[in-house]
């Protein structure tokens, strides 16, 4: 089924009838519904195309479980995503932050990506499943950069303090590319690639290449932003702009990820100038009013197509052990290594101390279809069984963050809250 304008209504329908009977009955996190009924849905249609094989329902389920995921979001809808989220942003909170974000965002994923999978190398070991540590140190860079959709739509509707709050959102915004950085080299080492760059030079060509291209791009295109007062125009401009840095950093292997946070944040920066001016407050209110529809209703049927994903953790051997371990896994080398950089980015905010604030930070990083894509991503460069394994348990981390731990994470910080000195 190519057919896209039947997949947005297949997927358009699901958001609003489960949108409509959370809202009406469950009440819980509207995020966390869509995934969890979606993936209700997916493993009732696995049982439709099991029992009905060949049926015309059997046809549309099955064509909606292939559906590609790496393509829809790298190659398509990530760029205005990432913008929308960061265009509310402000750019003095990050200058008040920068240093703690940094450390967050580069030193703390790589940290959580070698300790990930160092872990998961024991067990695969003990598991007698023949992973290499290339092979579980690429898996660690899939799952070690949090998600900033799950960030901004889910752990901002309970009252945490504004710094911290800022502190997820930046670290979330920011740490994708480092991510995408780090998967290169180690899937790099995977396919024994000869002559590659090695970690620094990714590094530095993902992150600076990516800041250069956003800023010129960004200020190439501000002017006609500042200079129309048309709200269409400059909502135009802002997709245009965002747009075109993102295919520039794909076409030059910068992180067009980054690059988008750049120019989110820096249109975020001039609107409020215009602000300040009192220039057309109308028109800015529609432009935010925009940016917030289109972050809500793609964030919806992402949410949808990831709870539709979840029967791939059911093709993985040993399901059970493998998900627990990779939960299990992912939750030591989050802590681990954000503790780690709790002495080293400068104060901690909002007067937690390192422990809580280590507890708060390993339990509010969730993890989004970023890593699923780049799970998605592996595909032909290893072994089927093991793509099955990486990719199941890359599911399960991504629907145990989102859904047990976006659930719970309001209980966990008023626990925290509560304690004296916290």
């Amino acid at each position: 089924m190519q057919n896209a304008l039947l997949y947005f209504v297949i997927f358009m329908a699901m958001v609003v009838a489960l949108g409509v009977f959370n809202e009406k009955v469950t009440k819980i996190t509207y995020e966390i519904a869509l995934m969890f009924f979606a993936m209700v849905l997916g493993i009732i249609g696995l049982f439709i195309e099991y029992f009905t094989p060949g049926s015309p329902i059997s046809t549309l389920v099955t064509d909606v479980h292939n559906f590609n995921l790496e393509s829809f979001l790298i190659n398509g809808v990530l760029c205005f995503m990432l913008f929308s989220g960061s265009c509310h942003m402000s750019l003095k909170d990050f200058k008040d932050q920068a240093r703690a974000v940094t450390v967050l965002s580069i030193l703390a994923t790589l940290l959580g990506a070698v300790f990930y999978g160092m872990l998961f190398y024991g067990v695969a070991c003990l598991l007698g499943l023949g992973f290499s540590i290339p092979v579980c140190l690429m898996f660690g860079s899939i799952v070690a950069p949090t998600d900033p959709i799950a960030a901004t739509s889910i752990l901002n509707k309970f009252g945490l303090p504004e710094r911290t709050s800022f502190l997820i959102e930046g670290e979330s915004l920011l740490n994708d590319g480092v991510g995408v950085a780090l998967f290169v080299c180690f899937s790099g080492m995977v396919r024994a690639s000869a002559g590659g760059d090695n970690f620094f030079v990714v590094l530095g060509r993902e992150i600076i290449g990516a800041v250069i291209v956003g800023v010129i791009v960004t200020f190439i295109c501000y002017p006609i932003f500042s200079h129309t007062h048309d709200a269409a125009r400059r909502i135009f401009v802002s997709m245009l702009a965002v747009s075109a840095i993102y295919l520039i950093c794909e076409y030059l292997s910068f992180s067009g990820a980054i690059a988008s946070v750049v120019c989110g944040v820096l249109f975020s920066e001039f609107k409020d100038k215009l602000e300040e001016k009192g220039e057309d407050p109308v028109g800015l209110r529609q432009y935010d009013t925009f940016w917030e529809i289109l972050d809500n209703l793609l964030n919806s049927i992402l949410y949808v197509i990831l709870g539709l994903s979840f029967f791939y953790i059911l093709q993985m051997p040993r399901v059970l052990v493998i998900s627990l371990t990779a939960i299990l896994c992912n939750l030591i080398g989050r802590s681990a290594s954000v503790g780690i950089c709790t002495f080293i980015m400068g104060p901690i905010p909002d007067g937690f101390n390192k422990c809580n604030f280590t507890i708060l930070l390993t339990w509010g990083g969730l993890r989004g279809a970023l890593c699923i894509a780049l799970a998605m991503s592996t595909a032909g460069m290893i072994e089927i069984g093991t793509y099955h394994v990486i990719l199941g348990a890359t599911c399960a981390i991504v629907f145990f963050t989102t859904i047990v731990q976006g659930l719970t994470m309001k209980a966990v910080y008023r626990k925290i809250e509560k304690k004296p000195g916290r």
